[in-house]
């Protein structure tokens, strides 16, 4: 069986769960520290509703594309390109944006998570605030999650199995890092799972450009009259002429086209707006990117170097 269409949704749950496990692993250790143990049962429940609120947001989402892939409708098919369309385009921003802001964030993630934490912990209803900072923390990144398998639902269940590996997965880190105190270079594991991020969202740049063409030839065959929005010159309808066809080289359907494809988003055929659509992402989020990255870096040599 090939798993390759696995590989995308395991990076991205794996990093995402991370990073919800760094907060419930930190508020955590901080009600233990404050001797609010007590509260623990808070922070689970806030947990087990992040994943439950996750997970249904995914079933409404993936019966949506079924039914209307399944809908006799005359628009359904125009729908359902659209909608795929519109769910890898939130997915492109919420990732891009959580991307920068998580390697920015780092540094003061504890800080913050504890800060929040004591600010609750001095209100009467210590419990609901807990939970409450637990659940919109698994909630966001599960979000986050769900609508990147929504974007990639086209291709089976076997996203799903990805993102559910990637869910042990993270689960398993946050266990090394907190029950058994295992040292993790945190900040490694974030700057080299966020470059697979980086590249994989840029490939979902070329398939959502897709959807958007898929979209307008679907409205066309239903709507004729719409004829003049596609070029008539062209083989795409608004992707521009094709760049390369690679299709009896590197097949995005055989090894190793298939695992380029499900990682990078490759695709065979390539047009001239998916090409400067991606060189354009790939060349600004991924320059803010790294010099996150290179500013982490640099400000964290200078706080340690002697001083004279």
């Amino acid at each position: 069986m090939d798993f390759t269409a696995a590989l995308p949704t395991f990076v991205v749950t794996l990093r995402e769960g991370v990073e919800a496990a760094l907060v419930v692993g930190i508020v955590l250790a901080y009600l233990n520290q404050a001797g609010q143990s007590r509260l623990n049962p808070w922070v689970y429940s806030g947990i087990g509703v992040g994943i439950v609120g996750s997970g249904l947001v995914g079933v409404v989402f993936s019966r949506v594309l079924v039914w209307l892939g399944q809908s006799d409708g005359r628009y359904a098919p125009v729908l359902k390109q659209g909608l795929e369309a519109a769910f890898g385009l939130v997915a492109i921003a919420l990732l891009s944006w959580m991307l920068v802001w998580m390697t920015r964030q780092a540094r003061s993630l504890k800080s913050e998570v504890e800060g929040a934490i004591t600010a609750r912990l001095q209100q009467a209803n210590a419990g609901w605030g807990v939970f409450g900072l637990v659940a919109i923390a698994v909630l966001r990144e599960g979000f986050e999650t769900v609508l990147f398998l929504a974007a990639k639902f086209q291709q089976g269940w076997l996203p799903a199995f990805g993102a559910v590996a990637g869910l042990v997965g993270a689960v398993v880190v946050g266990f090394l890092l907190f029950r058994l105190g295992i040292k993790i270079n945190l900040r490694r594991f974030f700057q080299v799972m966020g470059v697979l991020l980086l590249l994989i969202v840029s490939g979902l740049v070329i398939s959502m450009l897709r959807h958007v063409d898929a979209a307008i030839v679907a409205l066309i065959q239903v709507n004729p009259e719409y004829a003049n929005l596609c070029s008539v010159t062209q083989p795409s309808c608004v992707l521009g002429p094709l760049v390369w066809d690679a299709s009896q080289v590197l097949p995005d359907k055989q090894f190793p086209g298939i695992l380029l494809k499900a990682l990078f988003g490759y695709t065979q055929t390539l047009y001239l707006v998916q090409a400067i659509a991606y060189l354009v992402f790939l060349s600004t989020v991924g320059g803010v990117y790294l010099s996150s990255i290179t500013g982490w870096t640099l400000t964290k040599s200078a706080k340690e170097a002697p001083t004279a």
